[in-house]
């Protein structure tokens, strides 16, 4: 016997609606600093691509970038890119390899300042980080945008209380230790710095090298692998981030799936600009006068020359203040 096309459409639509959803997000990503900024997008292996994995945002600008369900990948801001006479395009932090604005597949050098994401993952969750484990070039922070991001932190709302601003909102150039700073001079790249200052900060493992730092052989697990010294530099300026690979417990954060998320390269709460000393990276950190009240680089320098832990007690604090008046 026939069945009214009614009939039909209507259970099709029913089933649909048994089916589990598939939930998409929206990146949003501003560029508060005083330069331009070339970000790259790298999909995780098995993920379906997107639209773009390459392009420049001029300062002030903003784009979006629409990411498929279940997406997972990471994304960065390169800085100080160029052609060369050849045409050859390479940028002195954060290059990915590829001689063009479009990264195609390939990841950031470190150091870079990275942010991580999985869509849609386990319990329907998104799971998402701002990682300087691979060394730091510039301040960064993601803000979740609707859906889960609705639930204030601490209440649950089906992420746990995990559904928050993270990032790293210091500039870190001109205080990094020395024997992890990258100098413009050292970078190899047609484009300079002013002055030839630092433009980014190494993590111990590239630096150095060494399992202990690098969380490998003996010390590749948890139990083995502990903050160091270097580590800590990186955690107490911006402890939401990750700073070592088992970081995970204060630096991944979660949201329902369908939450967007507005990635800002330079946070800033003010109009004014923060200038780390010679550093001309820094910019669009928030001022004394603001709910954060920021280290200047050679005070920042100068308190983890003086600690051999490289301990900023107060630097946490401030830095959860400002993240609360964010959320």
């Amino acid at each position: 016997m026939s069945q009214c096309p009614t009939h039909v459409a209507l259970r099709l639509l029913a089933l649909l609606f048994l089916l589990p959803a598939a939930w998409s997000a929206t990146f949003t990503m501003t560029n508060n600093c005083g330069y331009t900024v070339w970000p790259g997008l790298l999909s995780g292996a098995g993920t379906a691509p997107l639209s773009t994995t390459g392009f420049a945002l001029a300062h002030g600008a903003s784009a979006t970038v629409d990411a498929p369900a279940s997406w997972s990948g990471r994304m960065w801001a390169r800085t100080l890119c160029a052609e060369d006479a050849t045409g050859k395009f390479t940028c002195a932090t954060g290059d990915c390899g590829s001689g063009g604005i479009q990264c195609n597949g390939g990841g950031a050098a470190p150091p870079a300042t990275l942010v991580e994401f999985t869509l849609d993952g386990s319990g329907g969750m998104d799971f998402f980080d701002v990682s300087l484990v691979d060394g730091y070039n510039l301040p960064m922070i993601i803000v979740p945008q609707g859906g889960g991001a609705a639930a204030p932190a601490g209440s649950g709302g089906g992420s746990g209380g995990k559904c928050m601003v993270t990032g790293c909102l210091v500039d870190l150039n001109g205080a990094c230790p020395a024997d992890l700073r990258v100098m413009a001079a050292s970078t190899g790249t047609g484009a300079a710095a002013p002055g030839g200052g630092p433009v980014a900060c190494r993590s111990a493992c590239e630096a150095f090298g060494s399992p202990q730092y690098c969380c490998s052989g003996a010390y590749g697990n948890p139990n083995t692998c502990r903050p160091s010294t270097y580590s800590q530099f990186f955690k107490n300026a911006c402890p939401r981030a990750y700073s070592y690979a088992y970081d995970d417990s204060t630096s991944t954060f979660t949201c329902t799936a369908g939450t967007n998320y507005a990635i800002t390269f330079c946070p800033s709460t003010t109009s004014g600009k923060y200038s780390g000393g010679e550093n001309p990276q820094a910019a669009g950190v928030p001022s004394t006068n603001d709910t954060m009240v920021v280290l200047g680089a050679e005070q920042l320098s100068a308190a983890a020359h003086a600690a051999p832990q490289l301990t900023l007690p107060l630097l946490p604090l401030v830095v959860a203040a400002a993240f609360a008046a964010m959320i």
